[in-house]
């Protein structure tokens, strides 16, 4: 597995931030032997198909967490924490404190490619499951209290690569960004819509992000998507009081 691995996420030398890898793997170390850490229920993301192990999606999630953390070159502390604890929460301190240590031991030495990880999990991931991922992504650089350009930038990009069609990026993207057009972004409409489409959009919406689509999915998984669903409903509402409909 480990040469698979190597080939997935490339071959040229890169070293990842010492305070990153030391500050998770030592974290969860820390959390299994306190106790005060929730088990899991299972994996967040689960594969359409079985050509990629649970262990190996857990390490290519938790590398694409770490170009988004590095993204602004900054090692924000508050980021640290956010994929620790949903980590930890989604796959149980046992499983997580296994992936950190993988990814210290191996990945850390090499280049993380976005677009391998990408490209593989784009054959094997409902299209429904990459846009919870995304907003997990999102979810993380929010974490510090400021979603920087750089950060964005890296996530468009593995947007990009999980083939994110752009007014689904920017639609989650909206979400996590107040400002007078957030509400249309959102519900992927023009300021000039009409009510009519305005309406439409929103059921569009909720049919995409509703989150009784996602009931065979992990609950921390099920928590992000209830997340999402609660936007479209604020955006819809907001919009409804603007065009008093």
């Amino acid at each position: 597995m480990i040469r698979w691995l190597l080939a997935l996420l490339g071959f040229s030398f890169f070293r990842f931030p010492g305070a990153i890898l030391g500050f998770l793997f030592g974290s969860i170390l820390d959390n299994m032997n306190s106790g005060k850490t929730k088990t899991s229920r299972g994996p967040i993301f689960q594969q359409s198909r079985q050509d990629v192990s649970p262990a190996d999606f857990e390490l290519n999630l938790l590398s694409l967490a770490s170009l988004v953390i590095k993204a602004d070159g900054t090692v924000s502390q508050k980021e640290l924490d956010y994929v620790r604890q949903y980590f930890v929460q989604a796959y149980g301190k046992e499983r997580a404190n296994a992936t950190f240590k993988v990814f210290n031991e191996v990945i850390k030495k090499r280049e993380i490619s976005a677009a391998n990880i990408c490209a593989l999990l784009r054959n094997r991931m409902r299209y429904e499951s990459r846009l919870q991922m995304l907003h997990f992504l999102f979810s993380i650089a929010q974490a510090d209290g400021v979603v920087s350009s750089p950060e964005v930038n890296e996530i468009s990009k593995i947007a990009g690569h999980l083939g994110i069609q752009m007014r689904d990026f920017e639609s989650i993207k909206a979400m996590f960004f107040k400002n007078p057009d957030s509400a249309y972004k959102i519900l992927e409409i023009e300021r000039t819509a009409s009510v009519s489409e305005i309406k439409k959009a929103y059921r569009d919406m909720v049919k995409k992000y509703h989150p009784d689509k996602l009931q065979h999915m992990d609950e921390v998984y099920r928590k992000g998507a209830e997340d999402k669903f609660r936007k479209v409903q604020e955006a819809y509402e907001q919009l409804q009081k603007e065009k008093g409909f």
